[in-house]
């Protein structure tokens, strides 16, 4: 294995842990992937971030076609169509973290920018944060709600599900994720207090 597909794995596995550890993924219900010379590395199928390693990644060659043994994430096709929009995109992330899938609960009327700008973090970090009609996890209709939206935002909260956002780097991607739940708290707190506040004052 070469050094920089060796480097990939490393910064993969950390990352996985890092956000299994911190309960922002929870059982087998993240995936991640990445792209290293014309070939996607992607999360197999029913894999555990906490205890993820090189073994647990599955090989799509450039053509689509599934190599080795390991069958993978039934989401791929999000994560494909993510590598398809840009070129620059060379990670894809998608967890259930807790305050985006809250968020994600909510209706919008403007459903391709969902998260508020309480911090100037997010929109300089990733962008602007659609958000995906429901559509059953792994489904064709999933897919093709994904497809009809994936140009009207730069990240992404499937409704009723979670997040899924690409970056530049495998870190990029992860410093994004993060972003983009540390804002959907804040906004979720603030949403809680003006509640609580007109409560009070009613």
């Amino acid at each position: 294995m070469n050094e920089g597909l060796q480097q990939k794995f490393t910064d993969a596995i950390w990352v996985a842990k890092s956000l299994f550890e911190r309960n922002k993924t929870s059982g087998s219900s993240a995936n991640m992937s990445f792209r290293h010379e014309g070939k996607i590395f992607i999360t197999a199928s029913g894999t555990c971030f906490g205890r993820l390693t090189q073994d647990d990644f599955a090989c799509i060659d450039s053509e689509g076609h599934w190599l080795g043994k390991r069958e993978p994430s039934k989401e791929f096709p999000l994560h494909r169509m993510l590598f398809q929009k840009s070129e620059t995109i060379q990670c894809v992330i998608h967890t259930h973290s807790t305050y985006s899938v809250l968020w994600s609960c909510l209706d919008y009327e403007n459903l391709a920018d969902i998260v508020p700008d309480y911090t100037p973090y997010l929109k300089m970090k990733v962008g602007r944060i659609g958000c995906i009609p429901y559509a059953a996890p792994g489904s064709q209709e999933l897919f093709e709600l994904f497809r009809e939206r994936i140009h009207e935002s730069d990240g992404y909260i499937l409704k009723n599900h979670g997040p899924i956002l690409g970056g530049k780097s495998i870190l990029d991607a992860f410093y994004g994720l993060e972003e983009l739940e540390e804002s959907t708290r804040i906004a979720w707190l603030l949403r809680e207090e003006k509640y609580y506040a007109e409560k009070r004052n009613s």
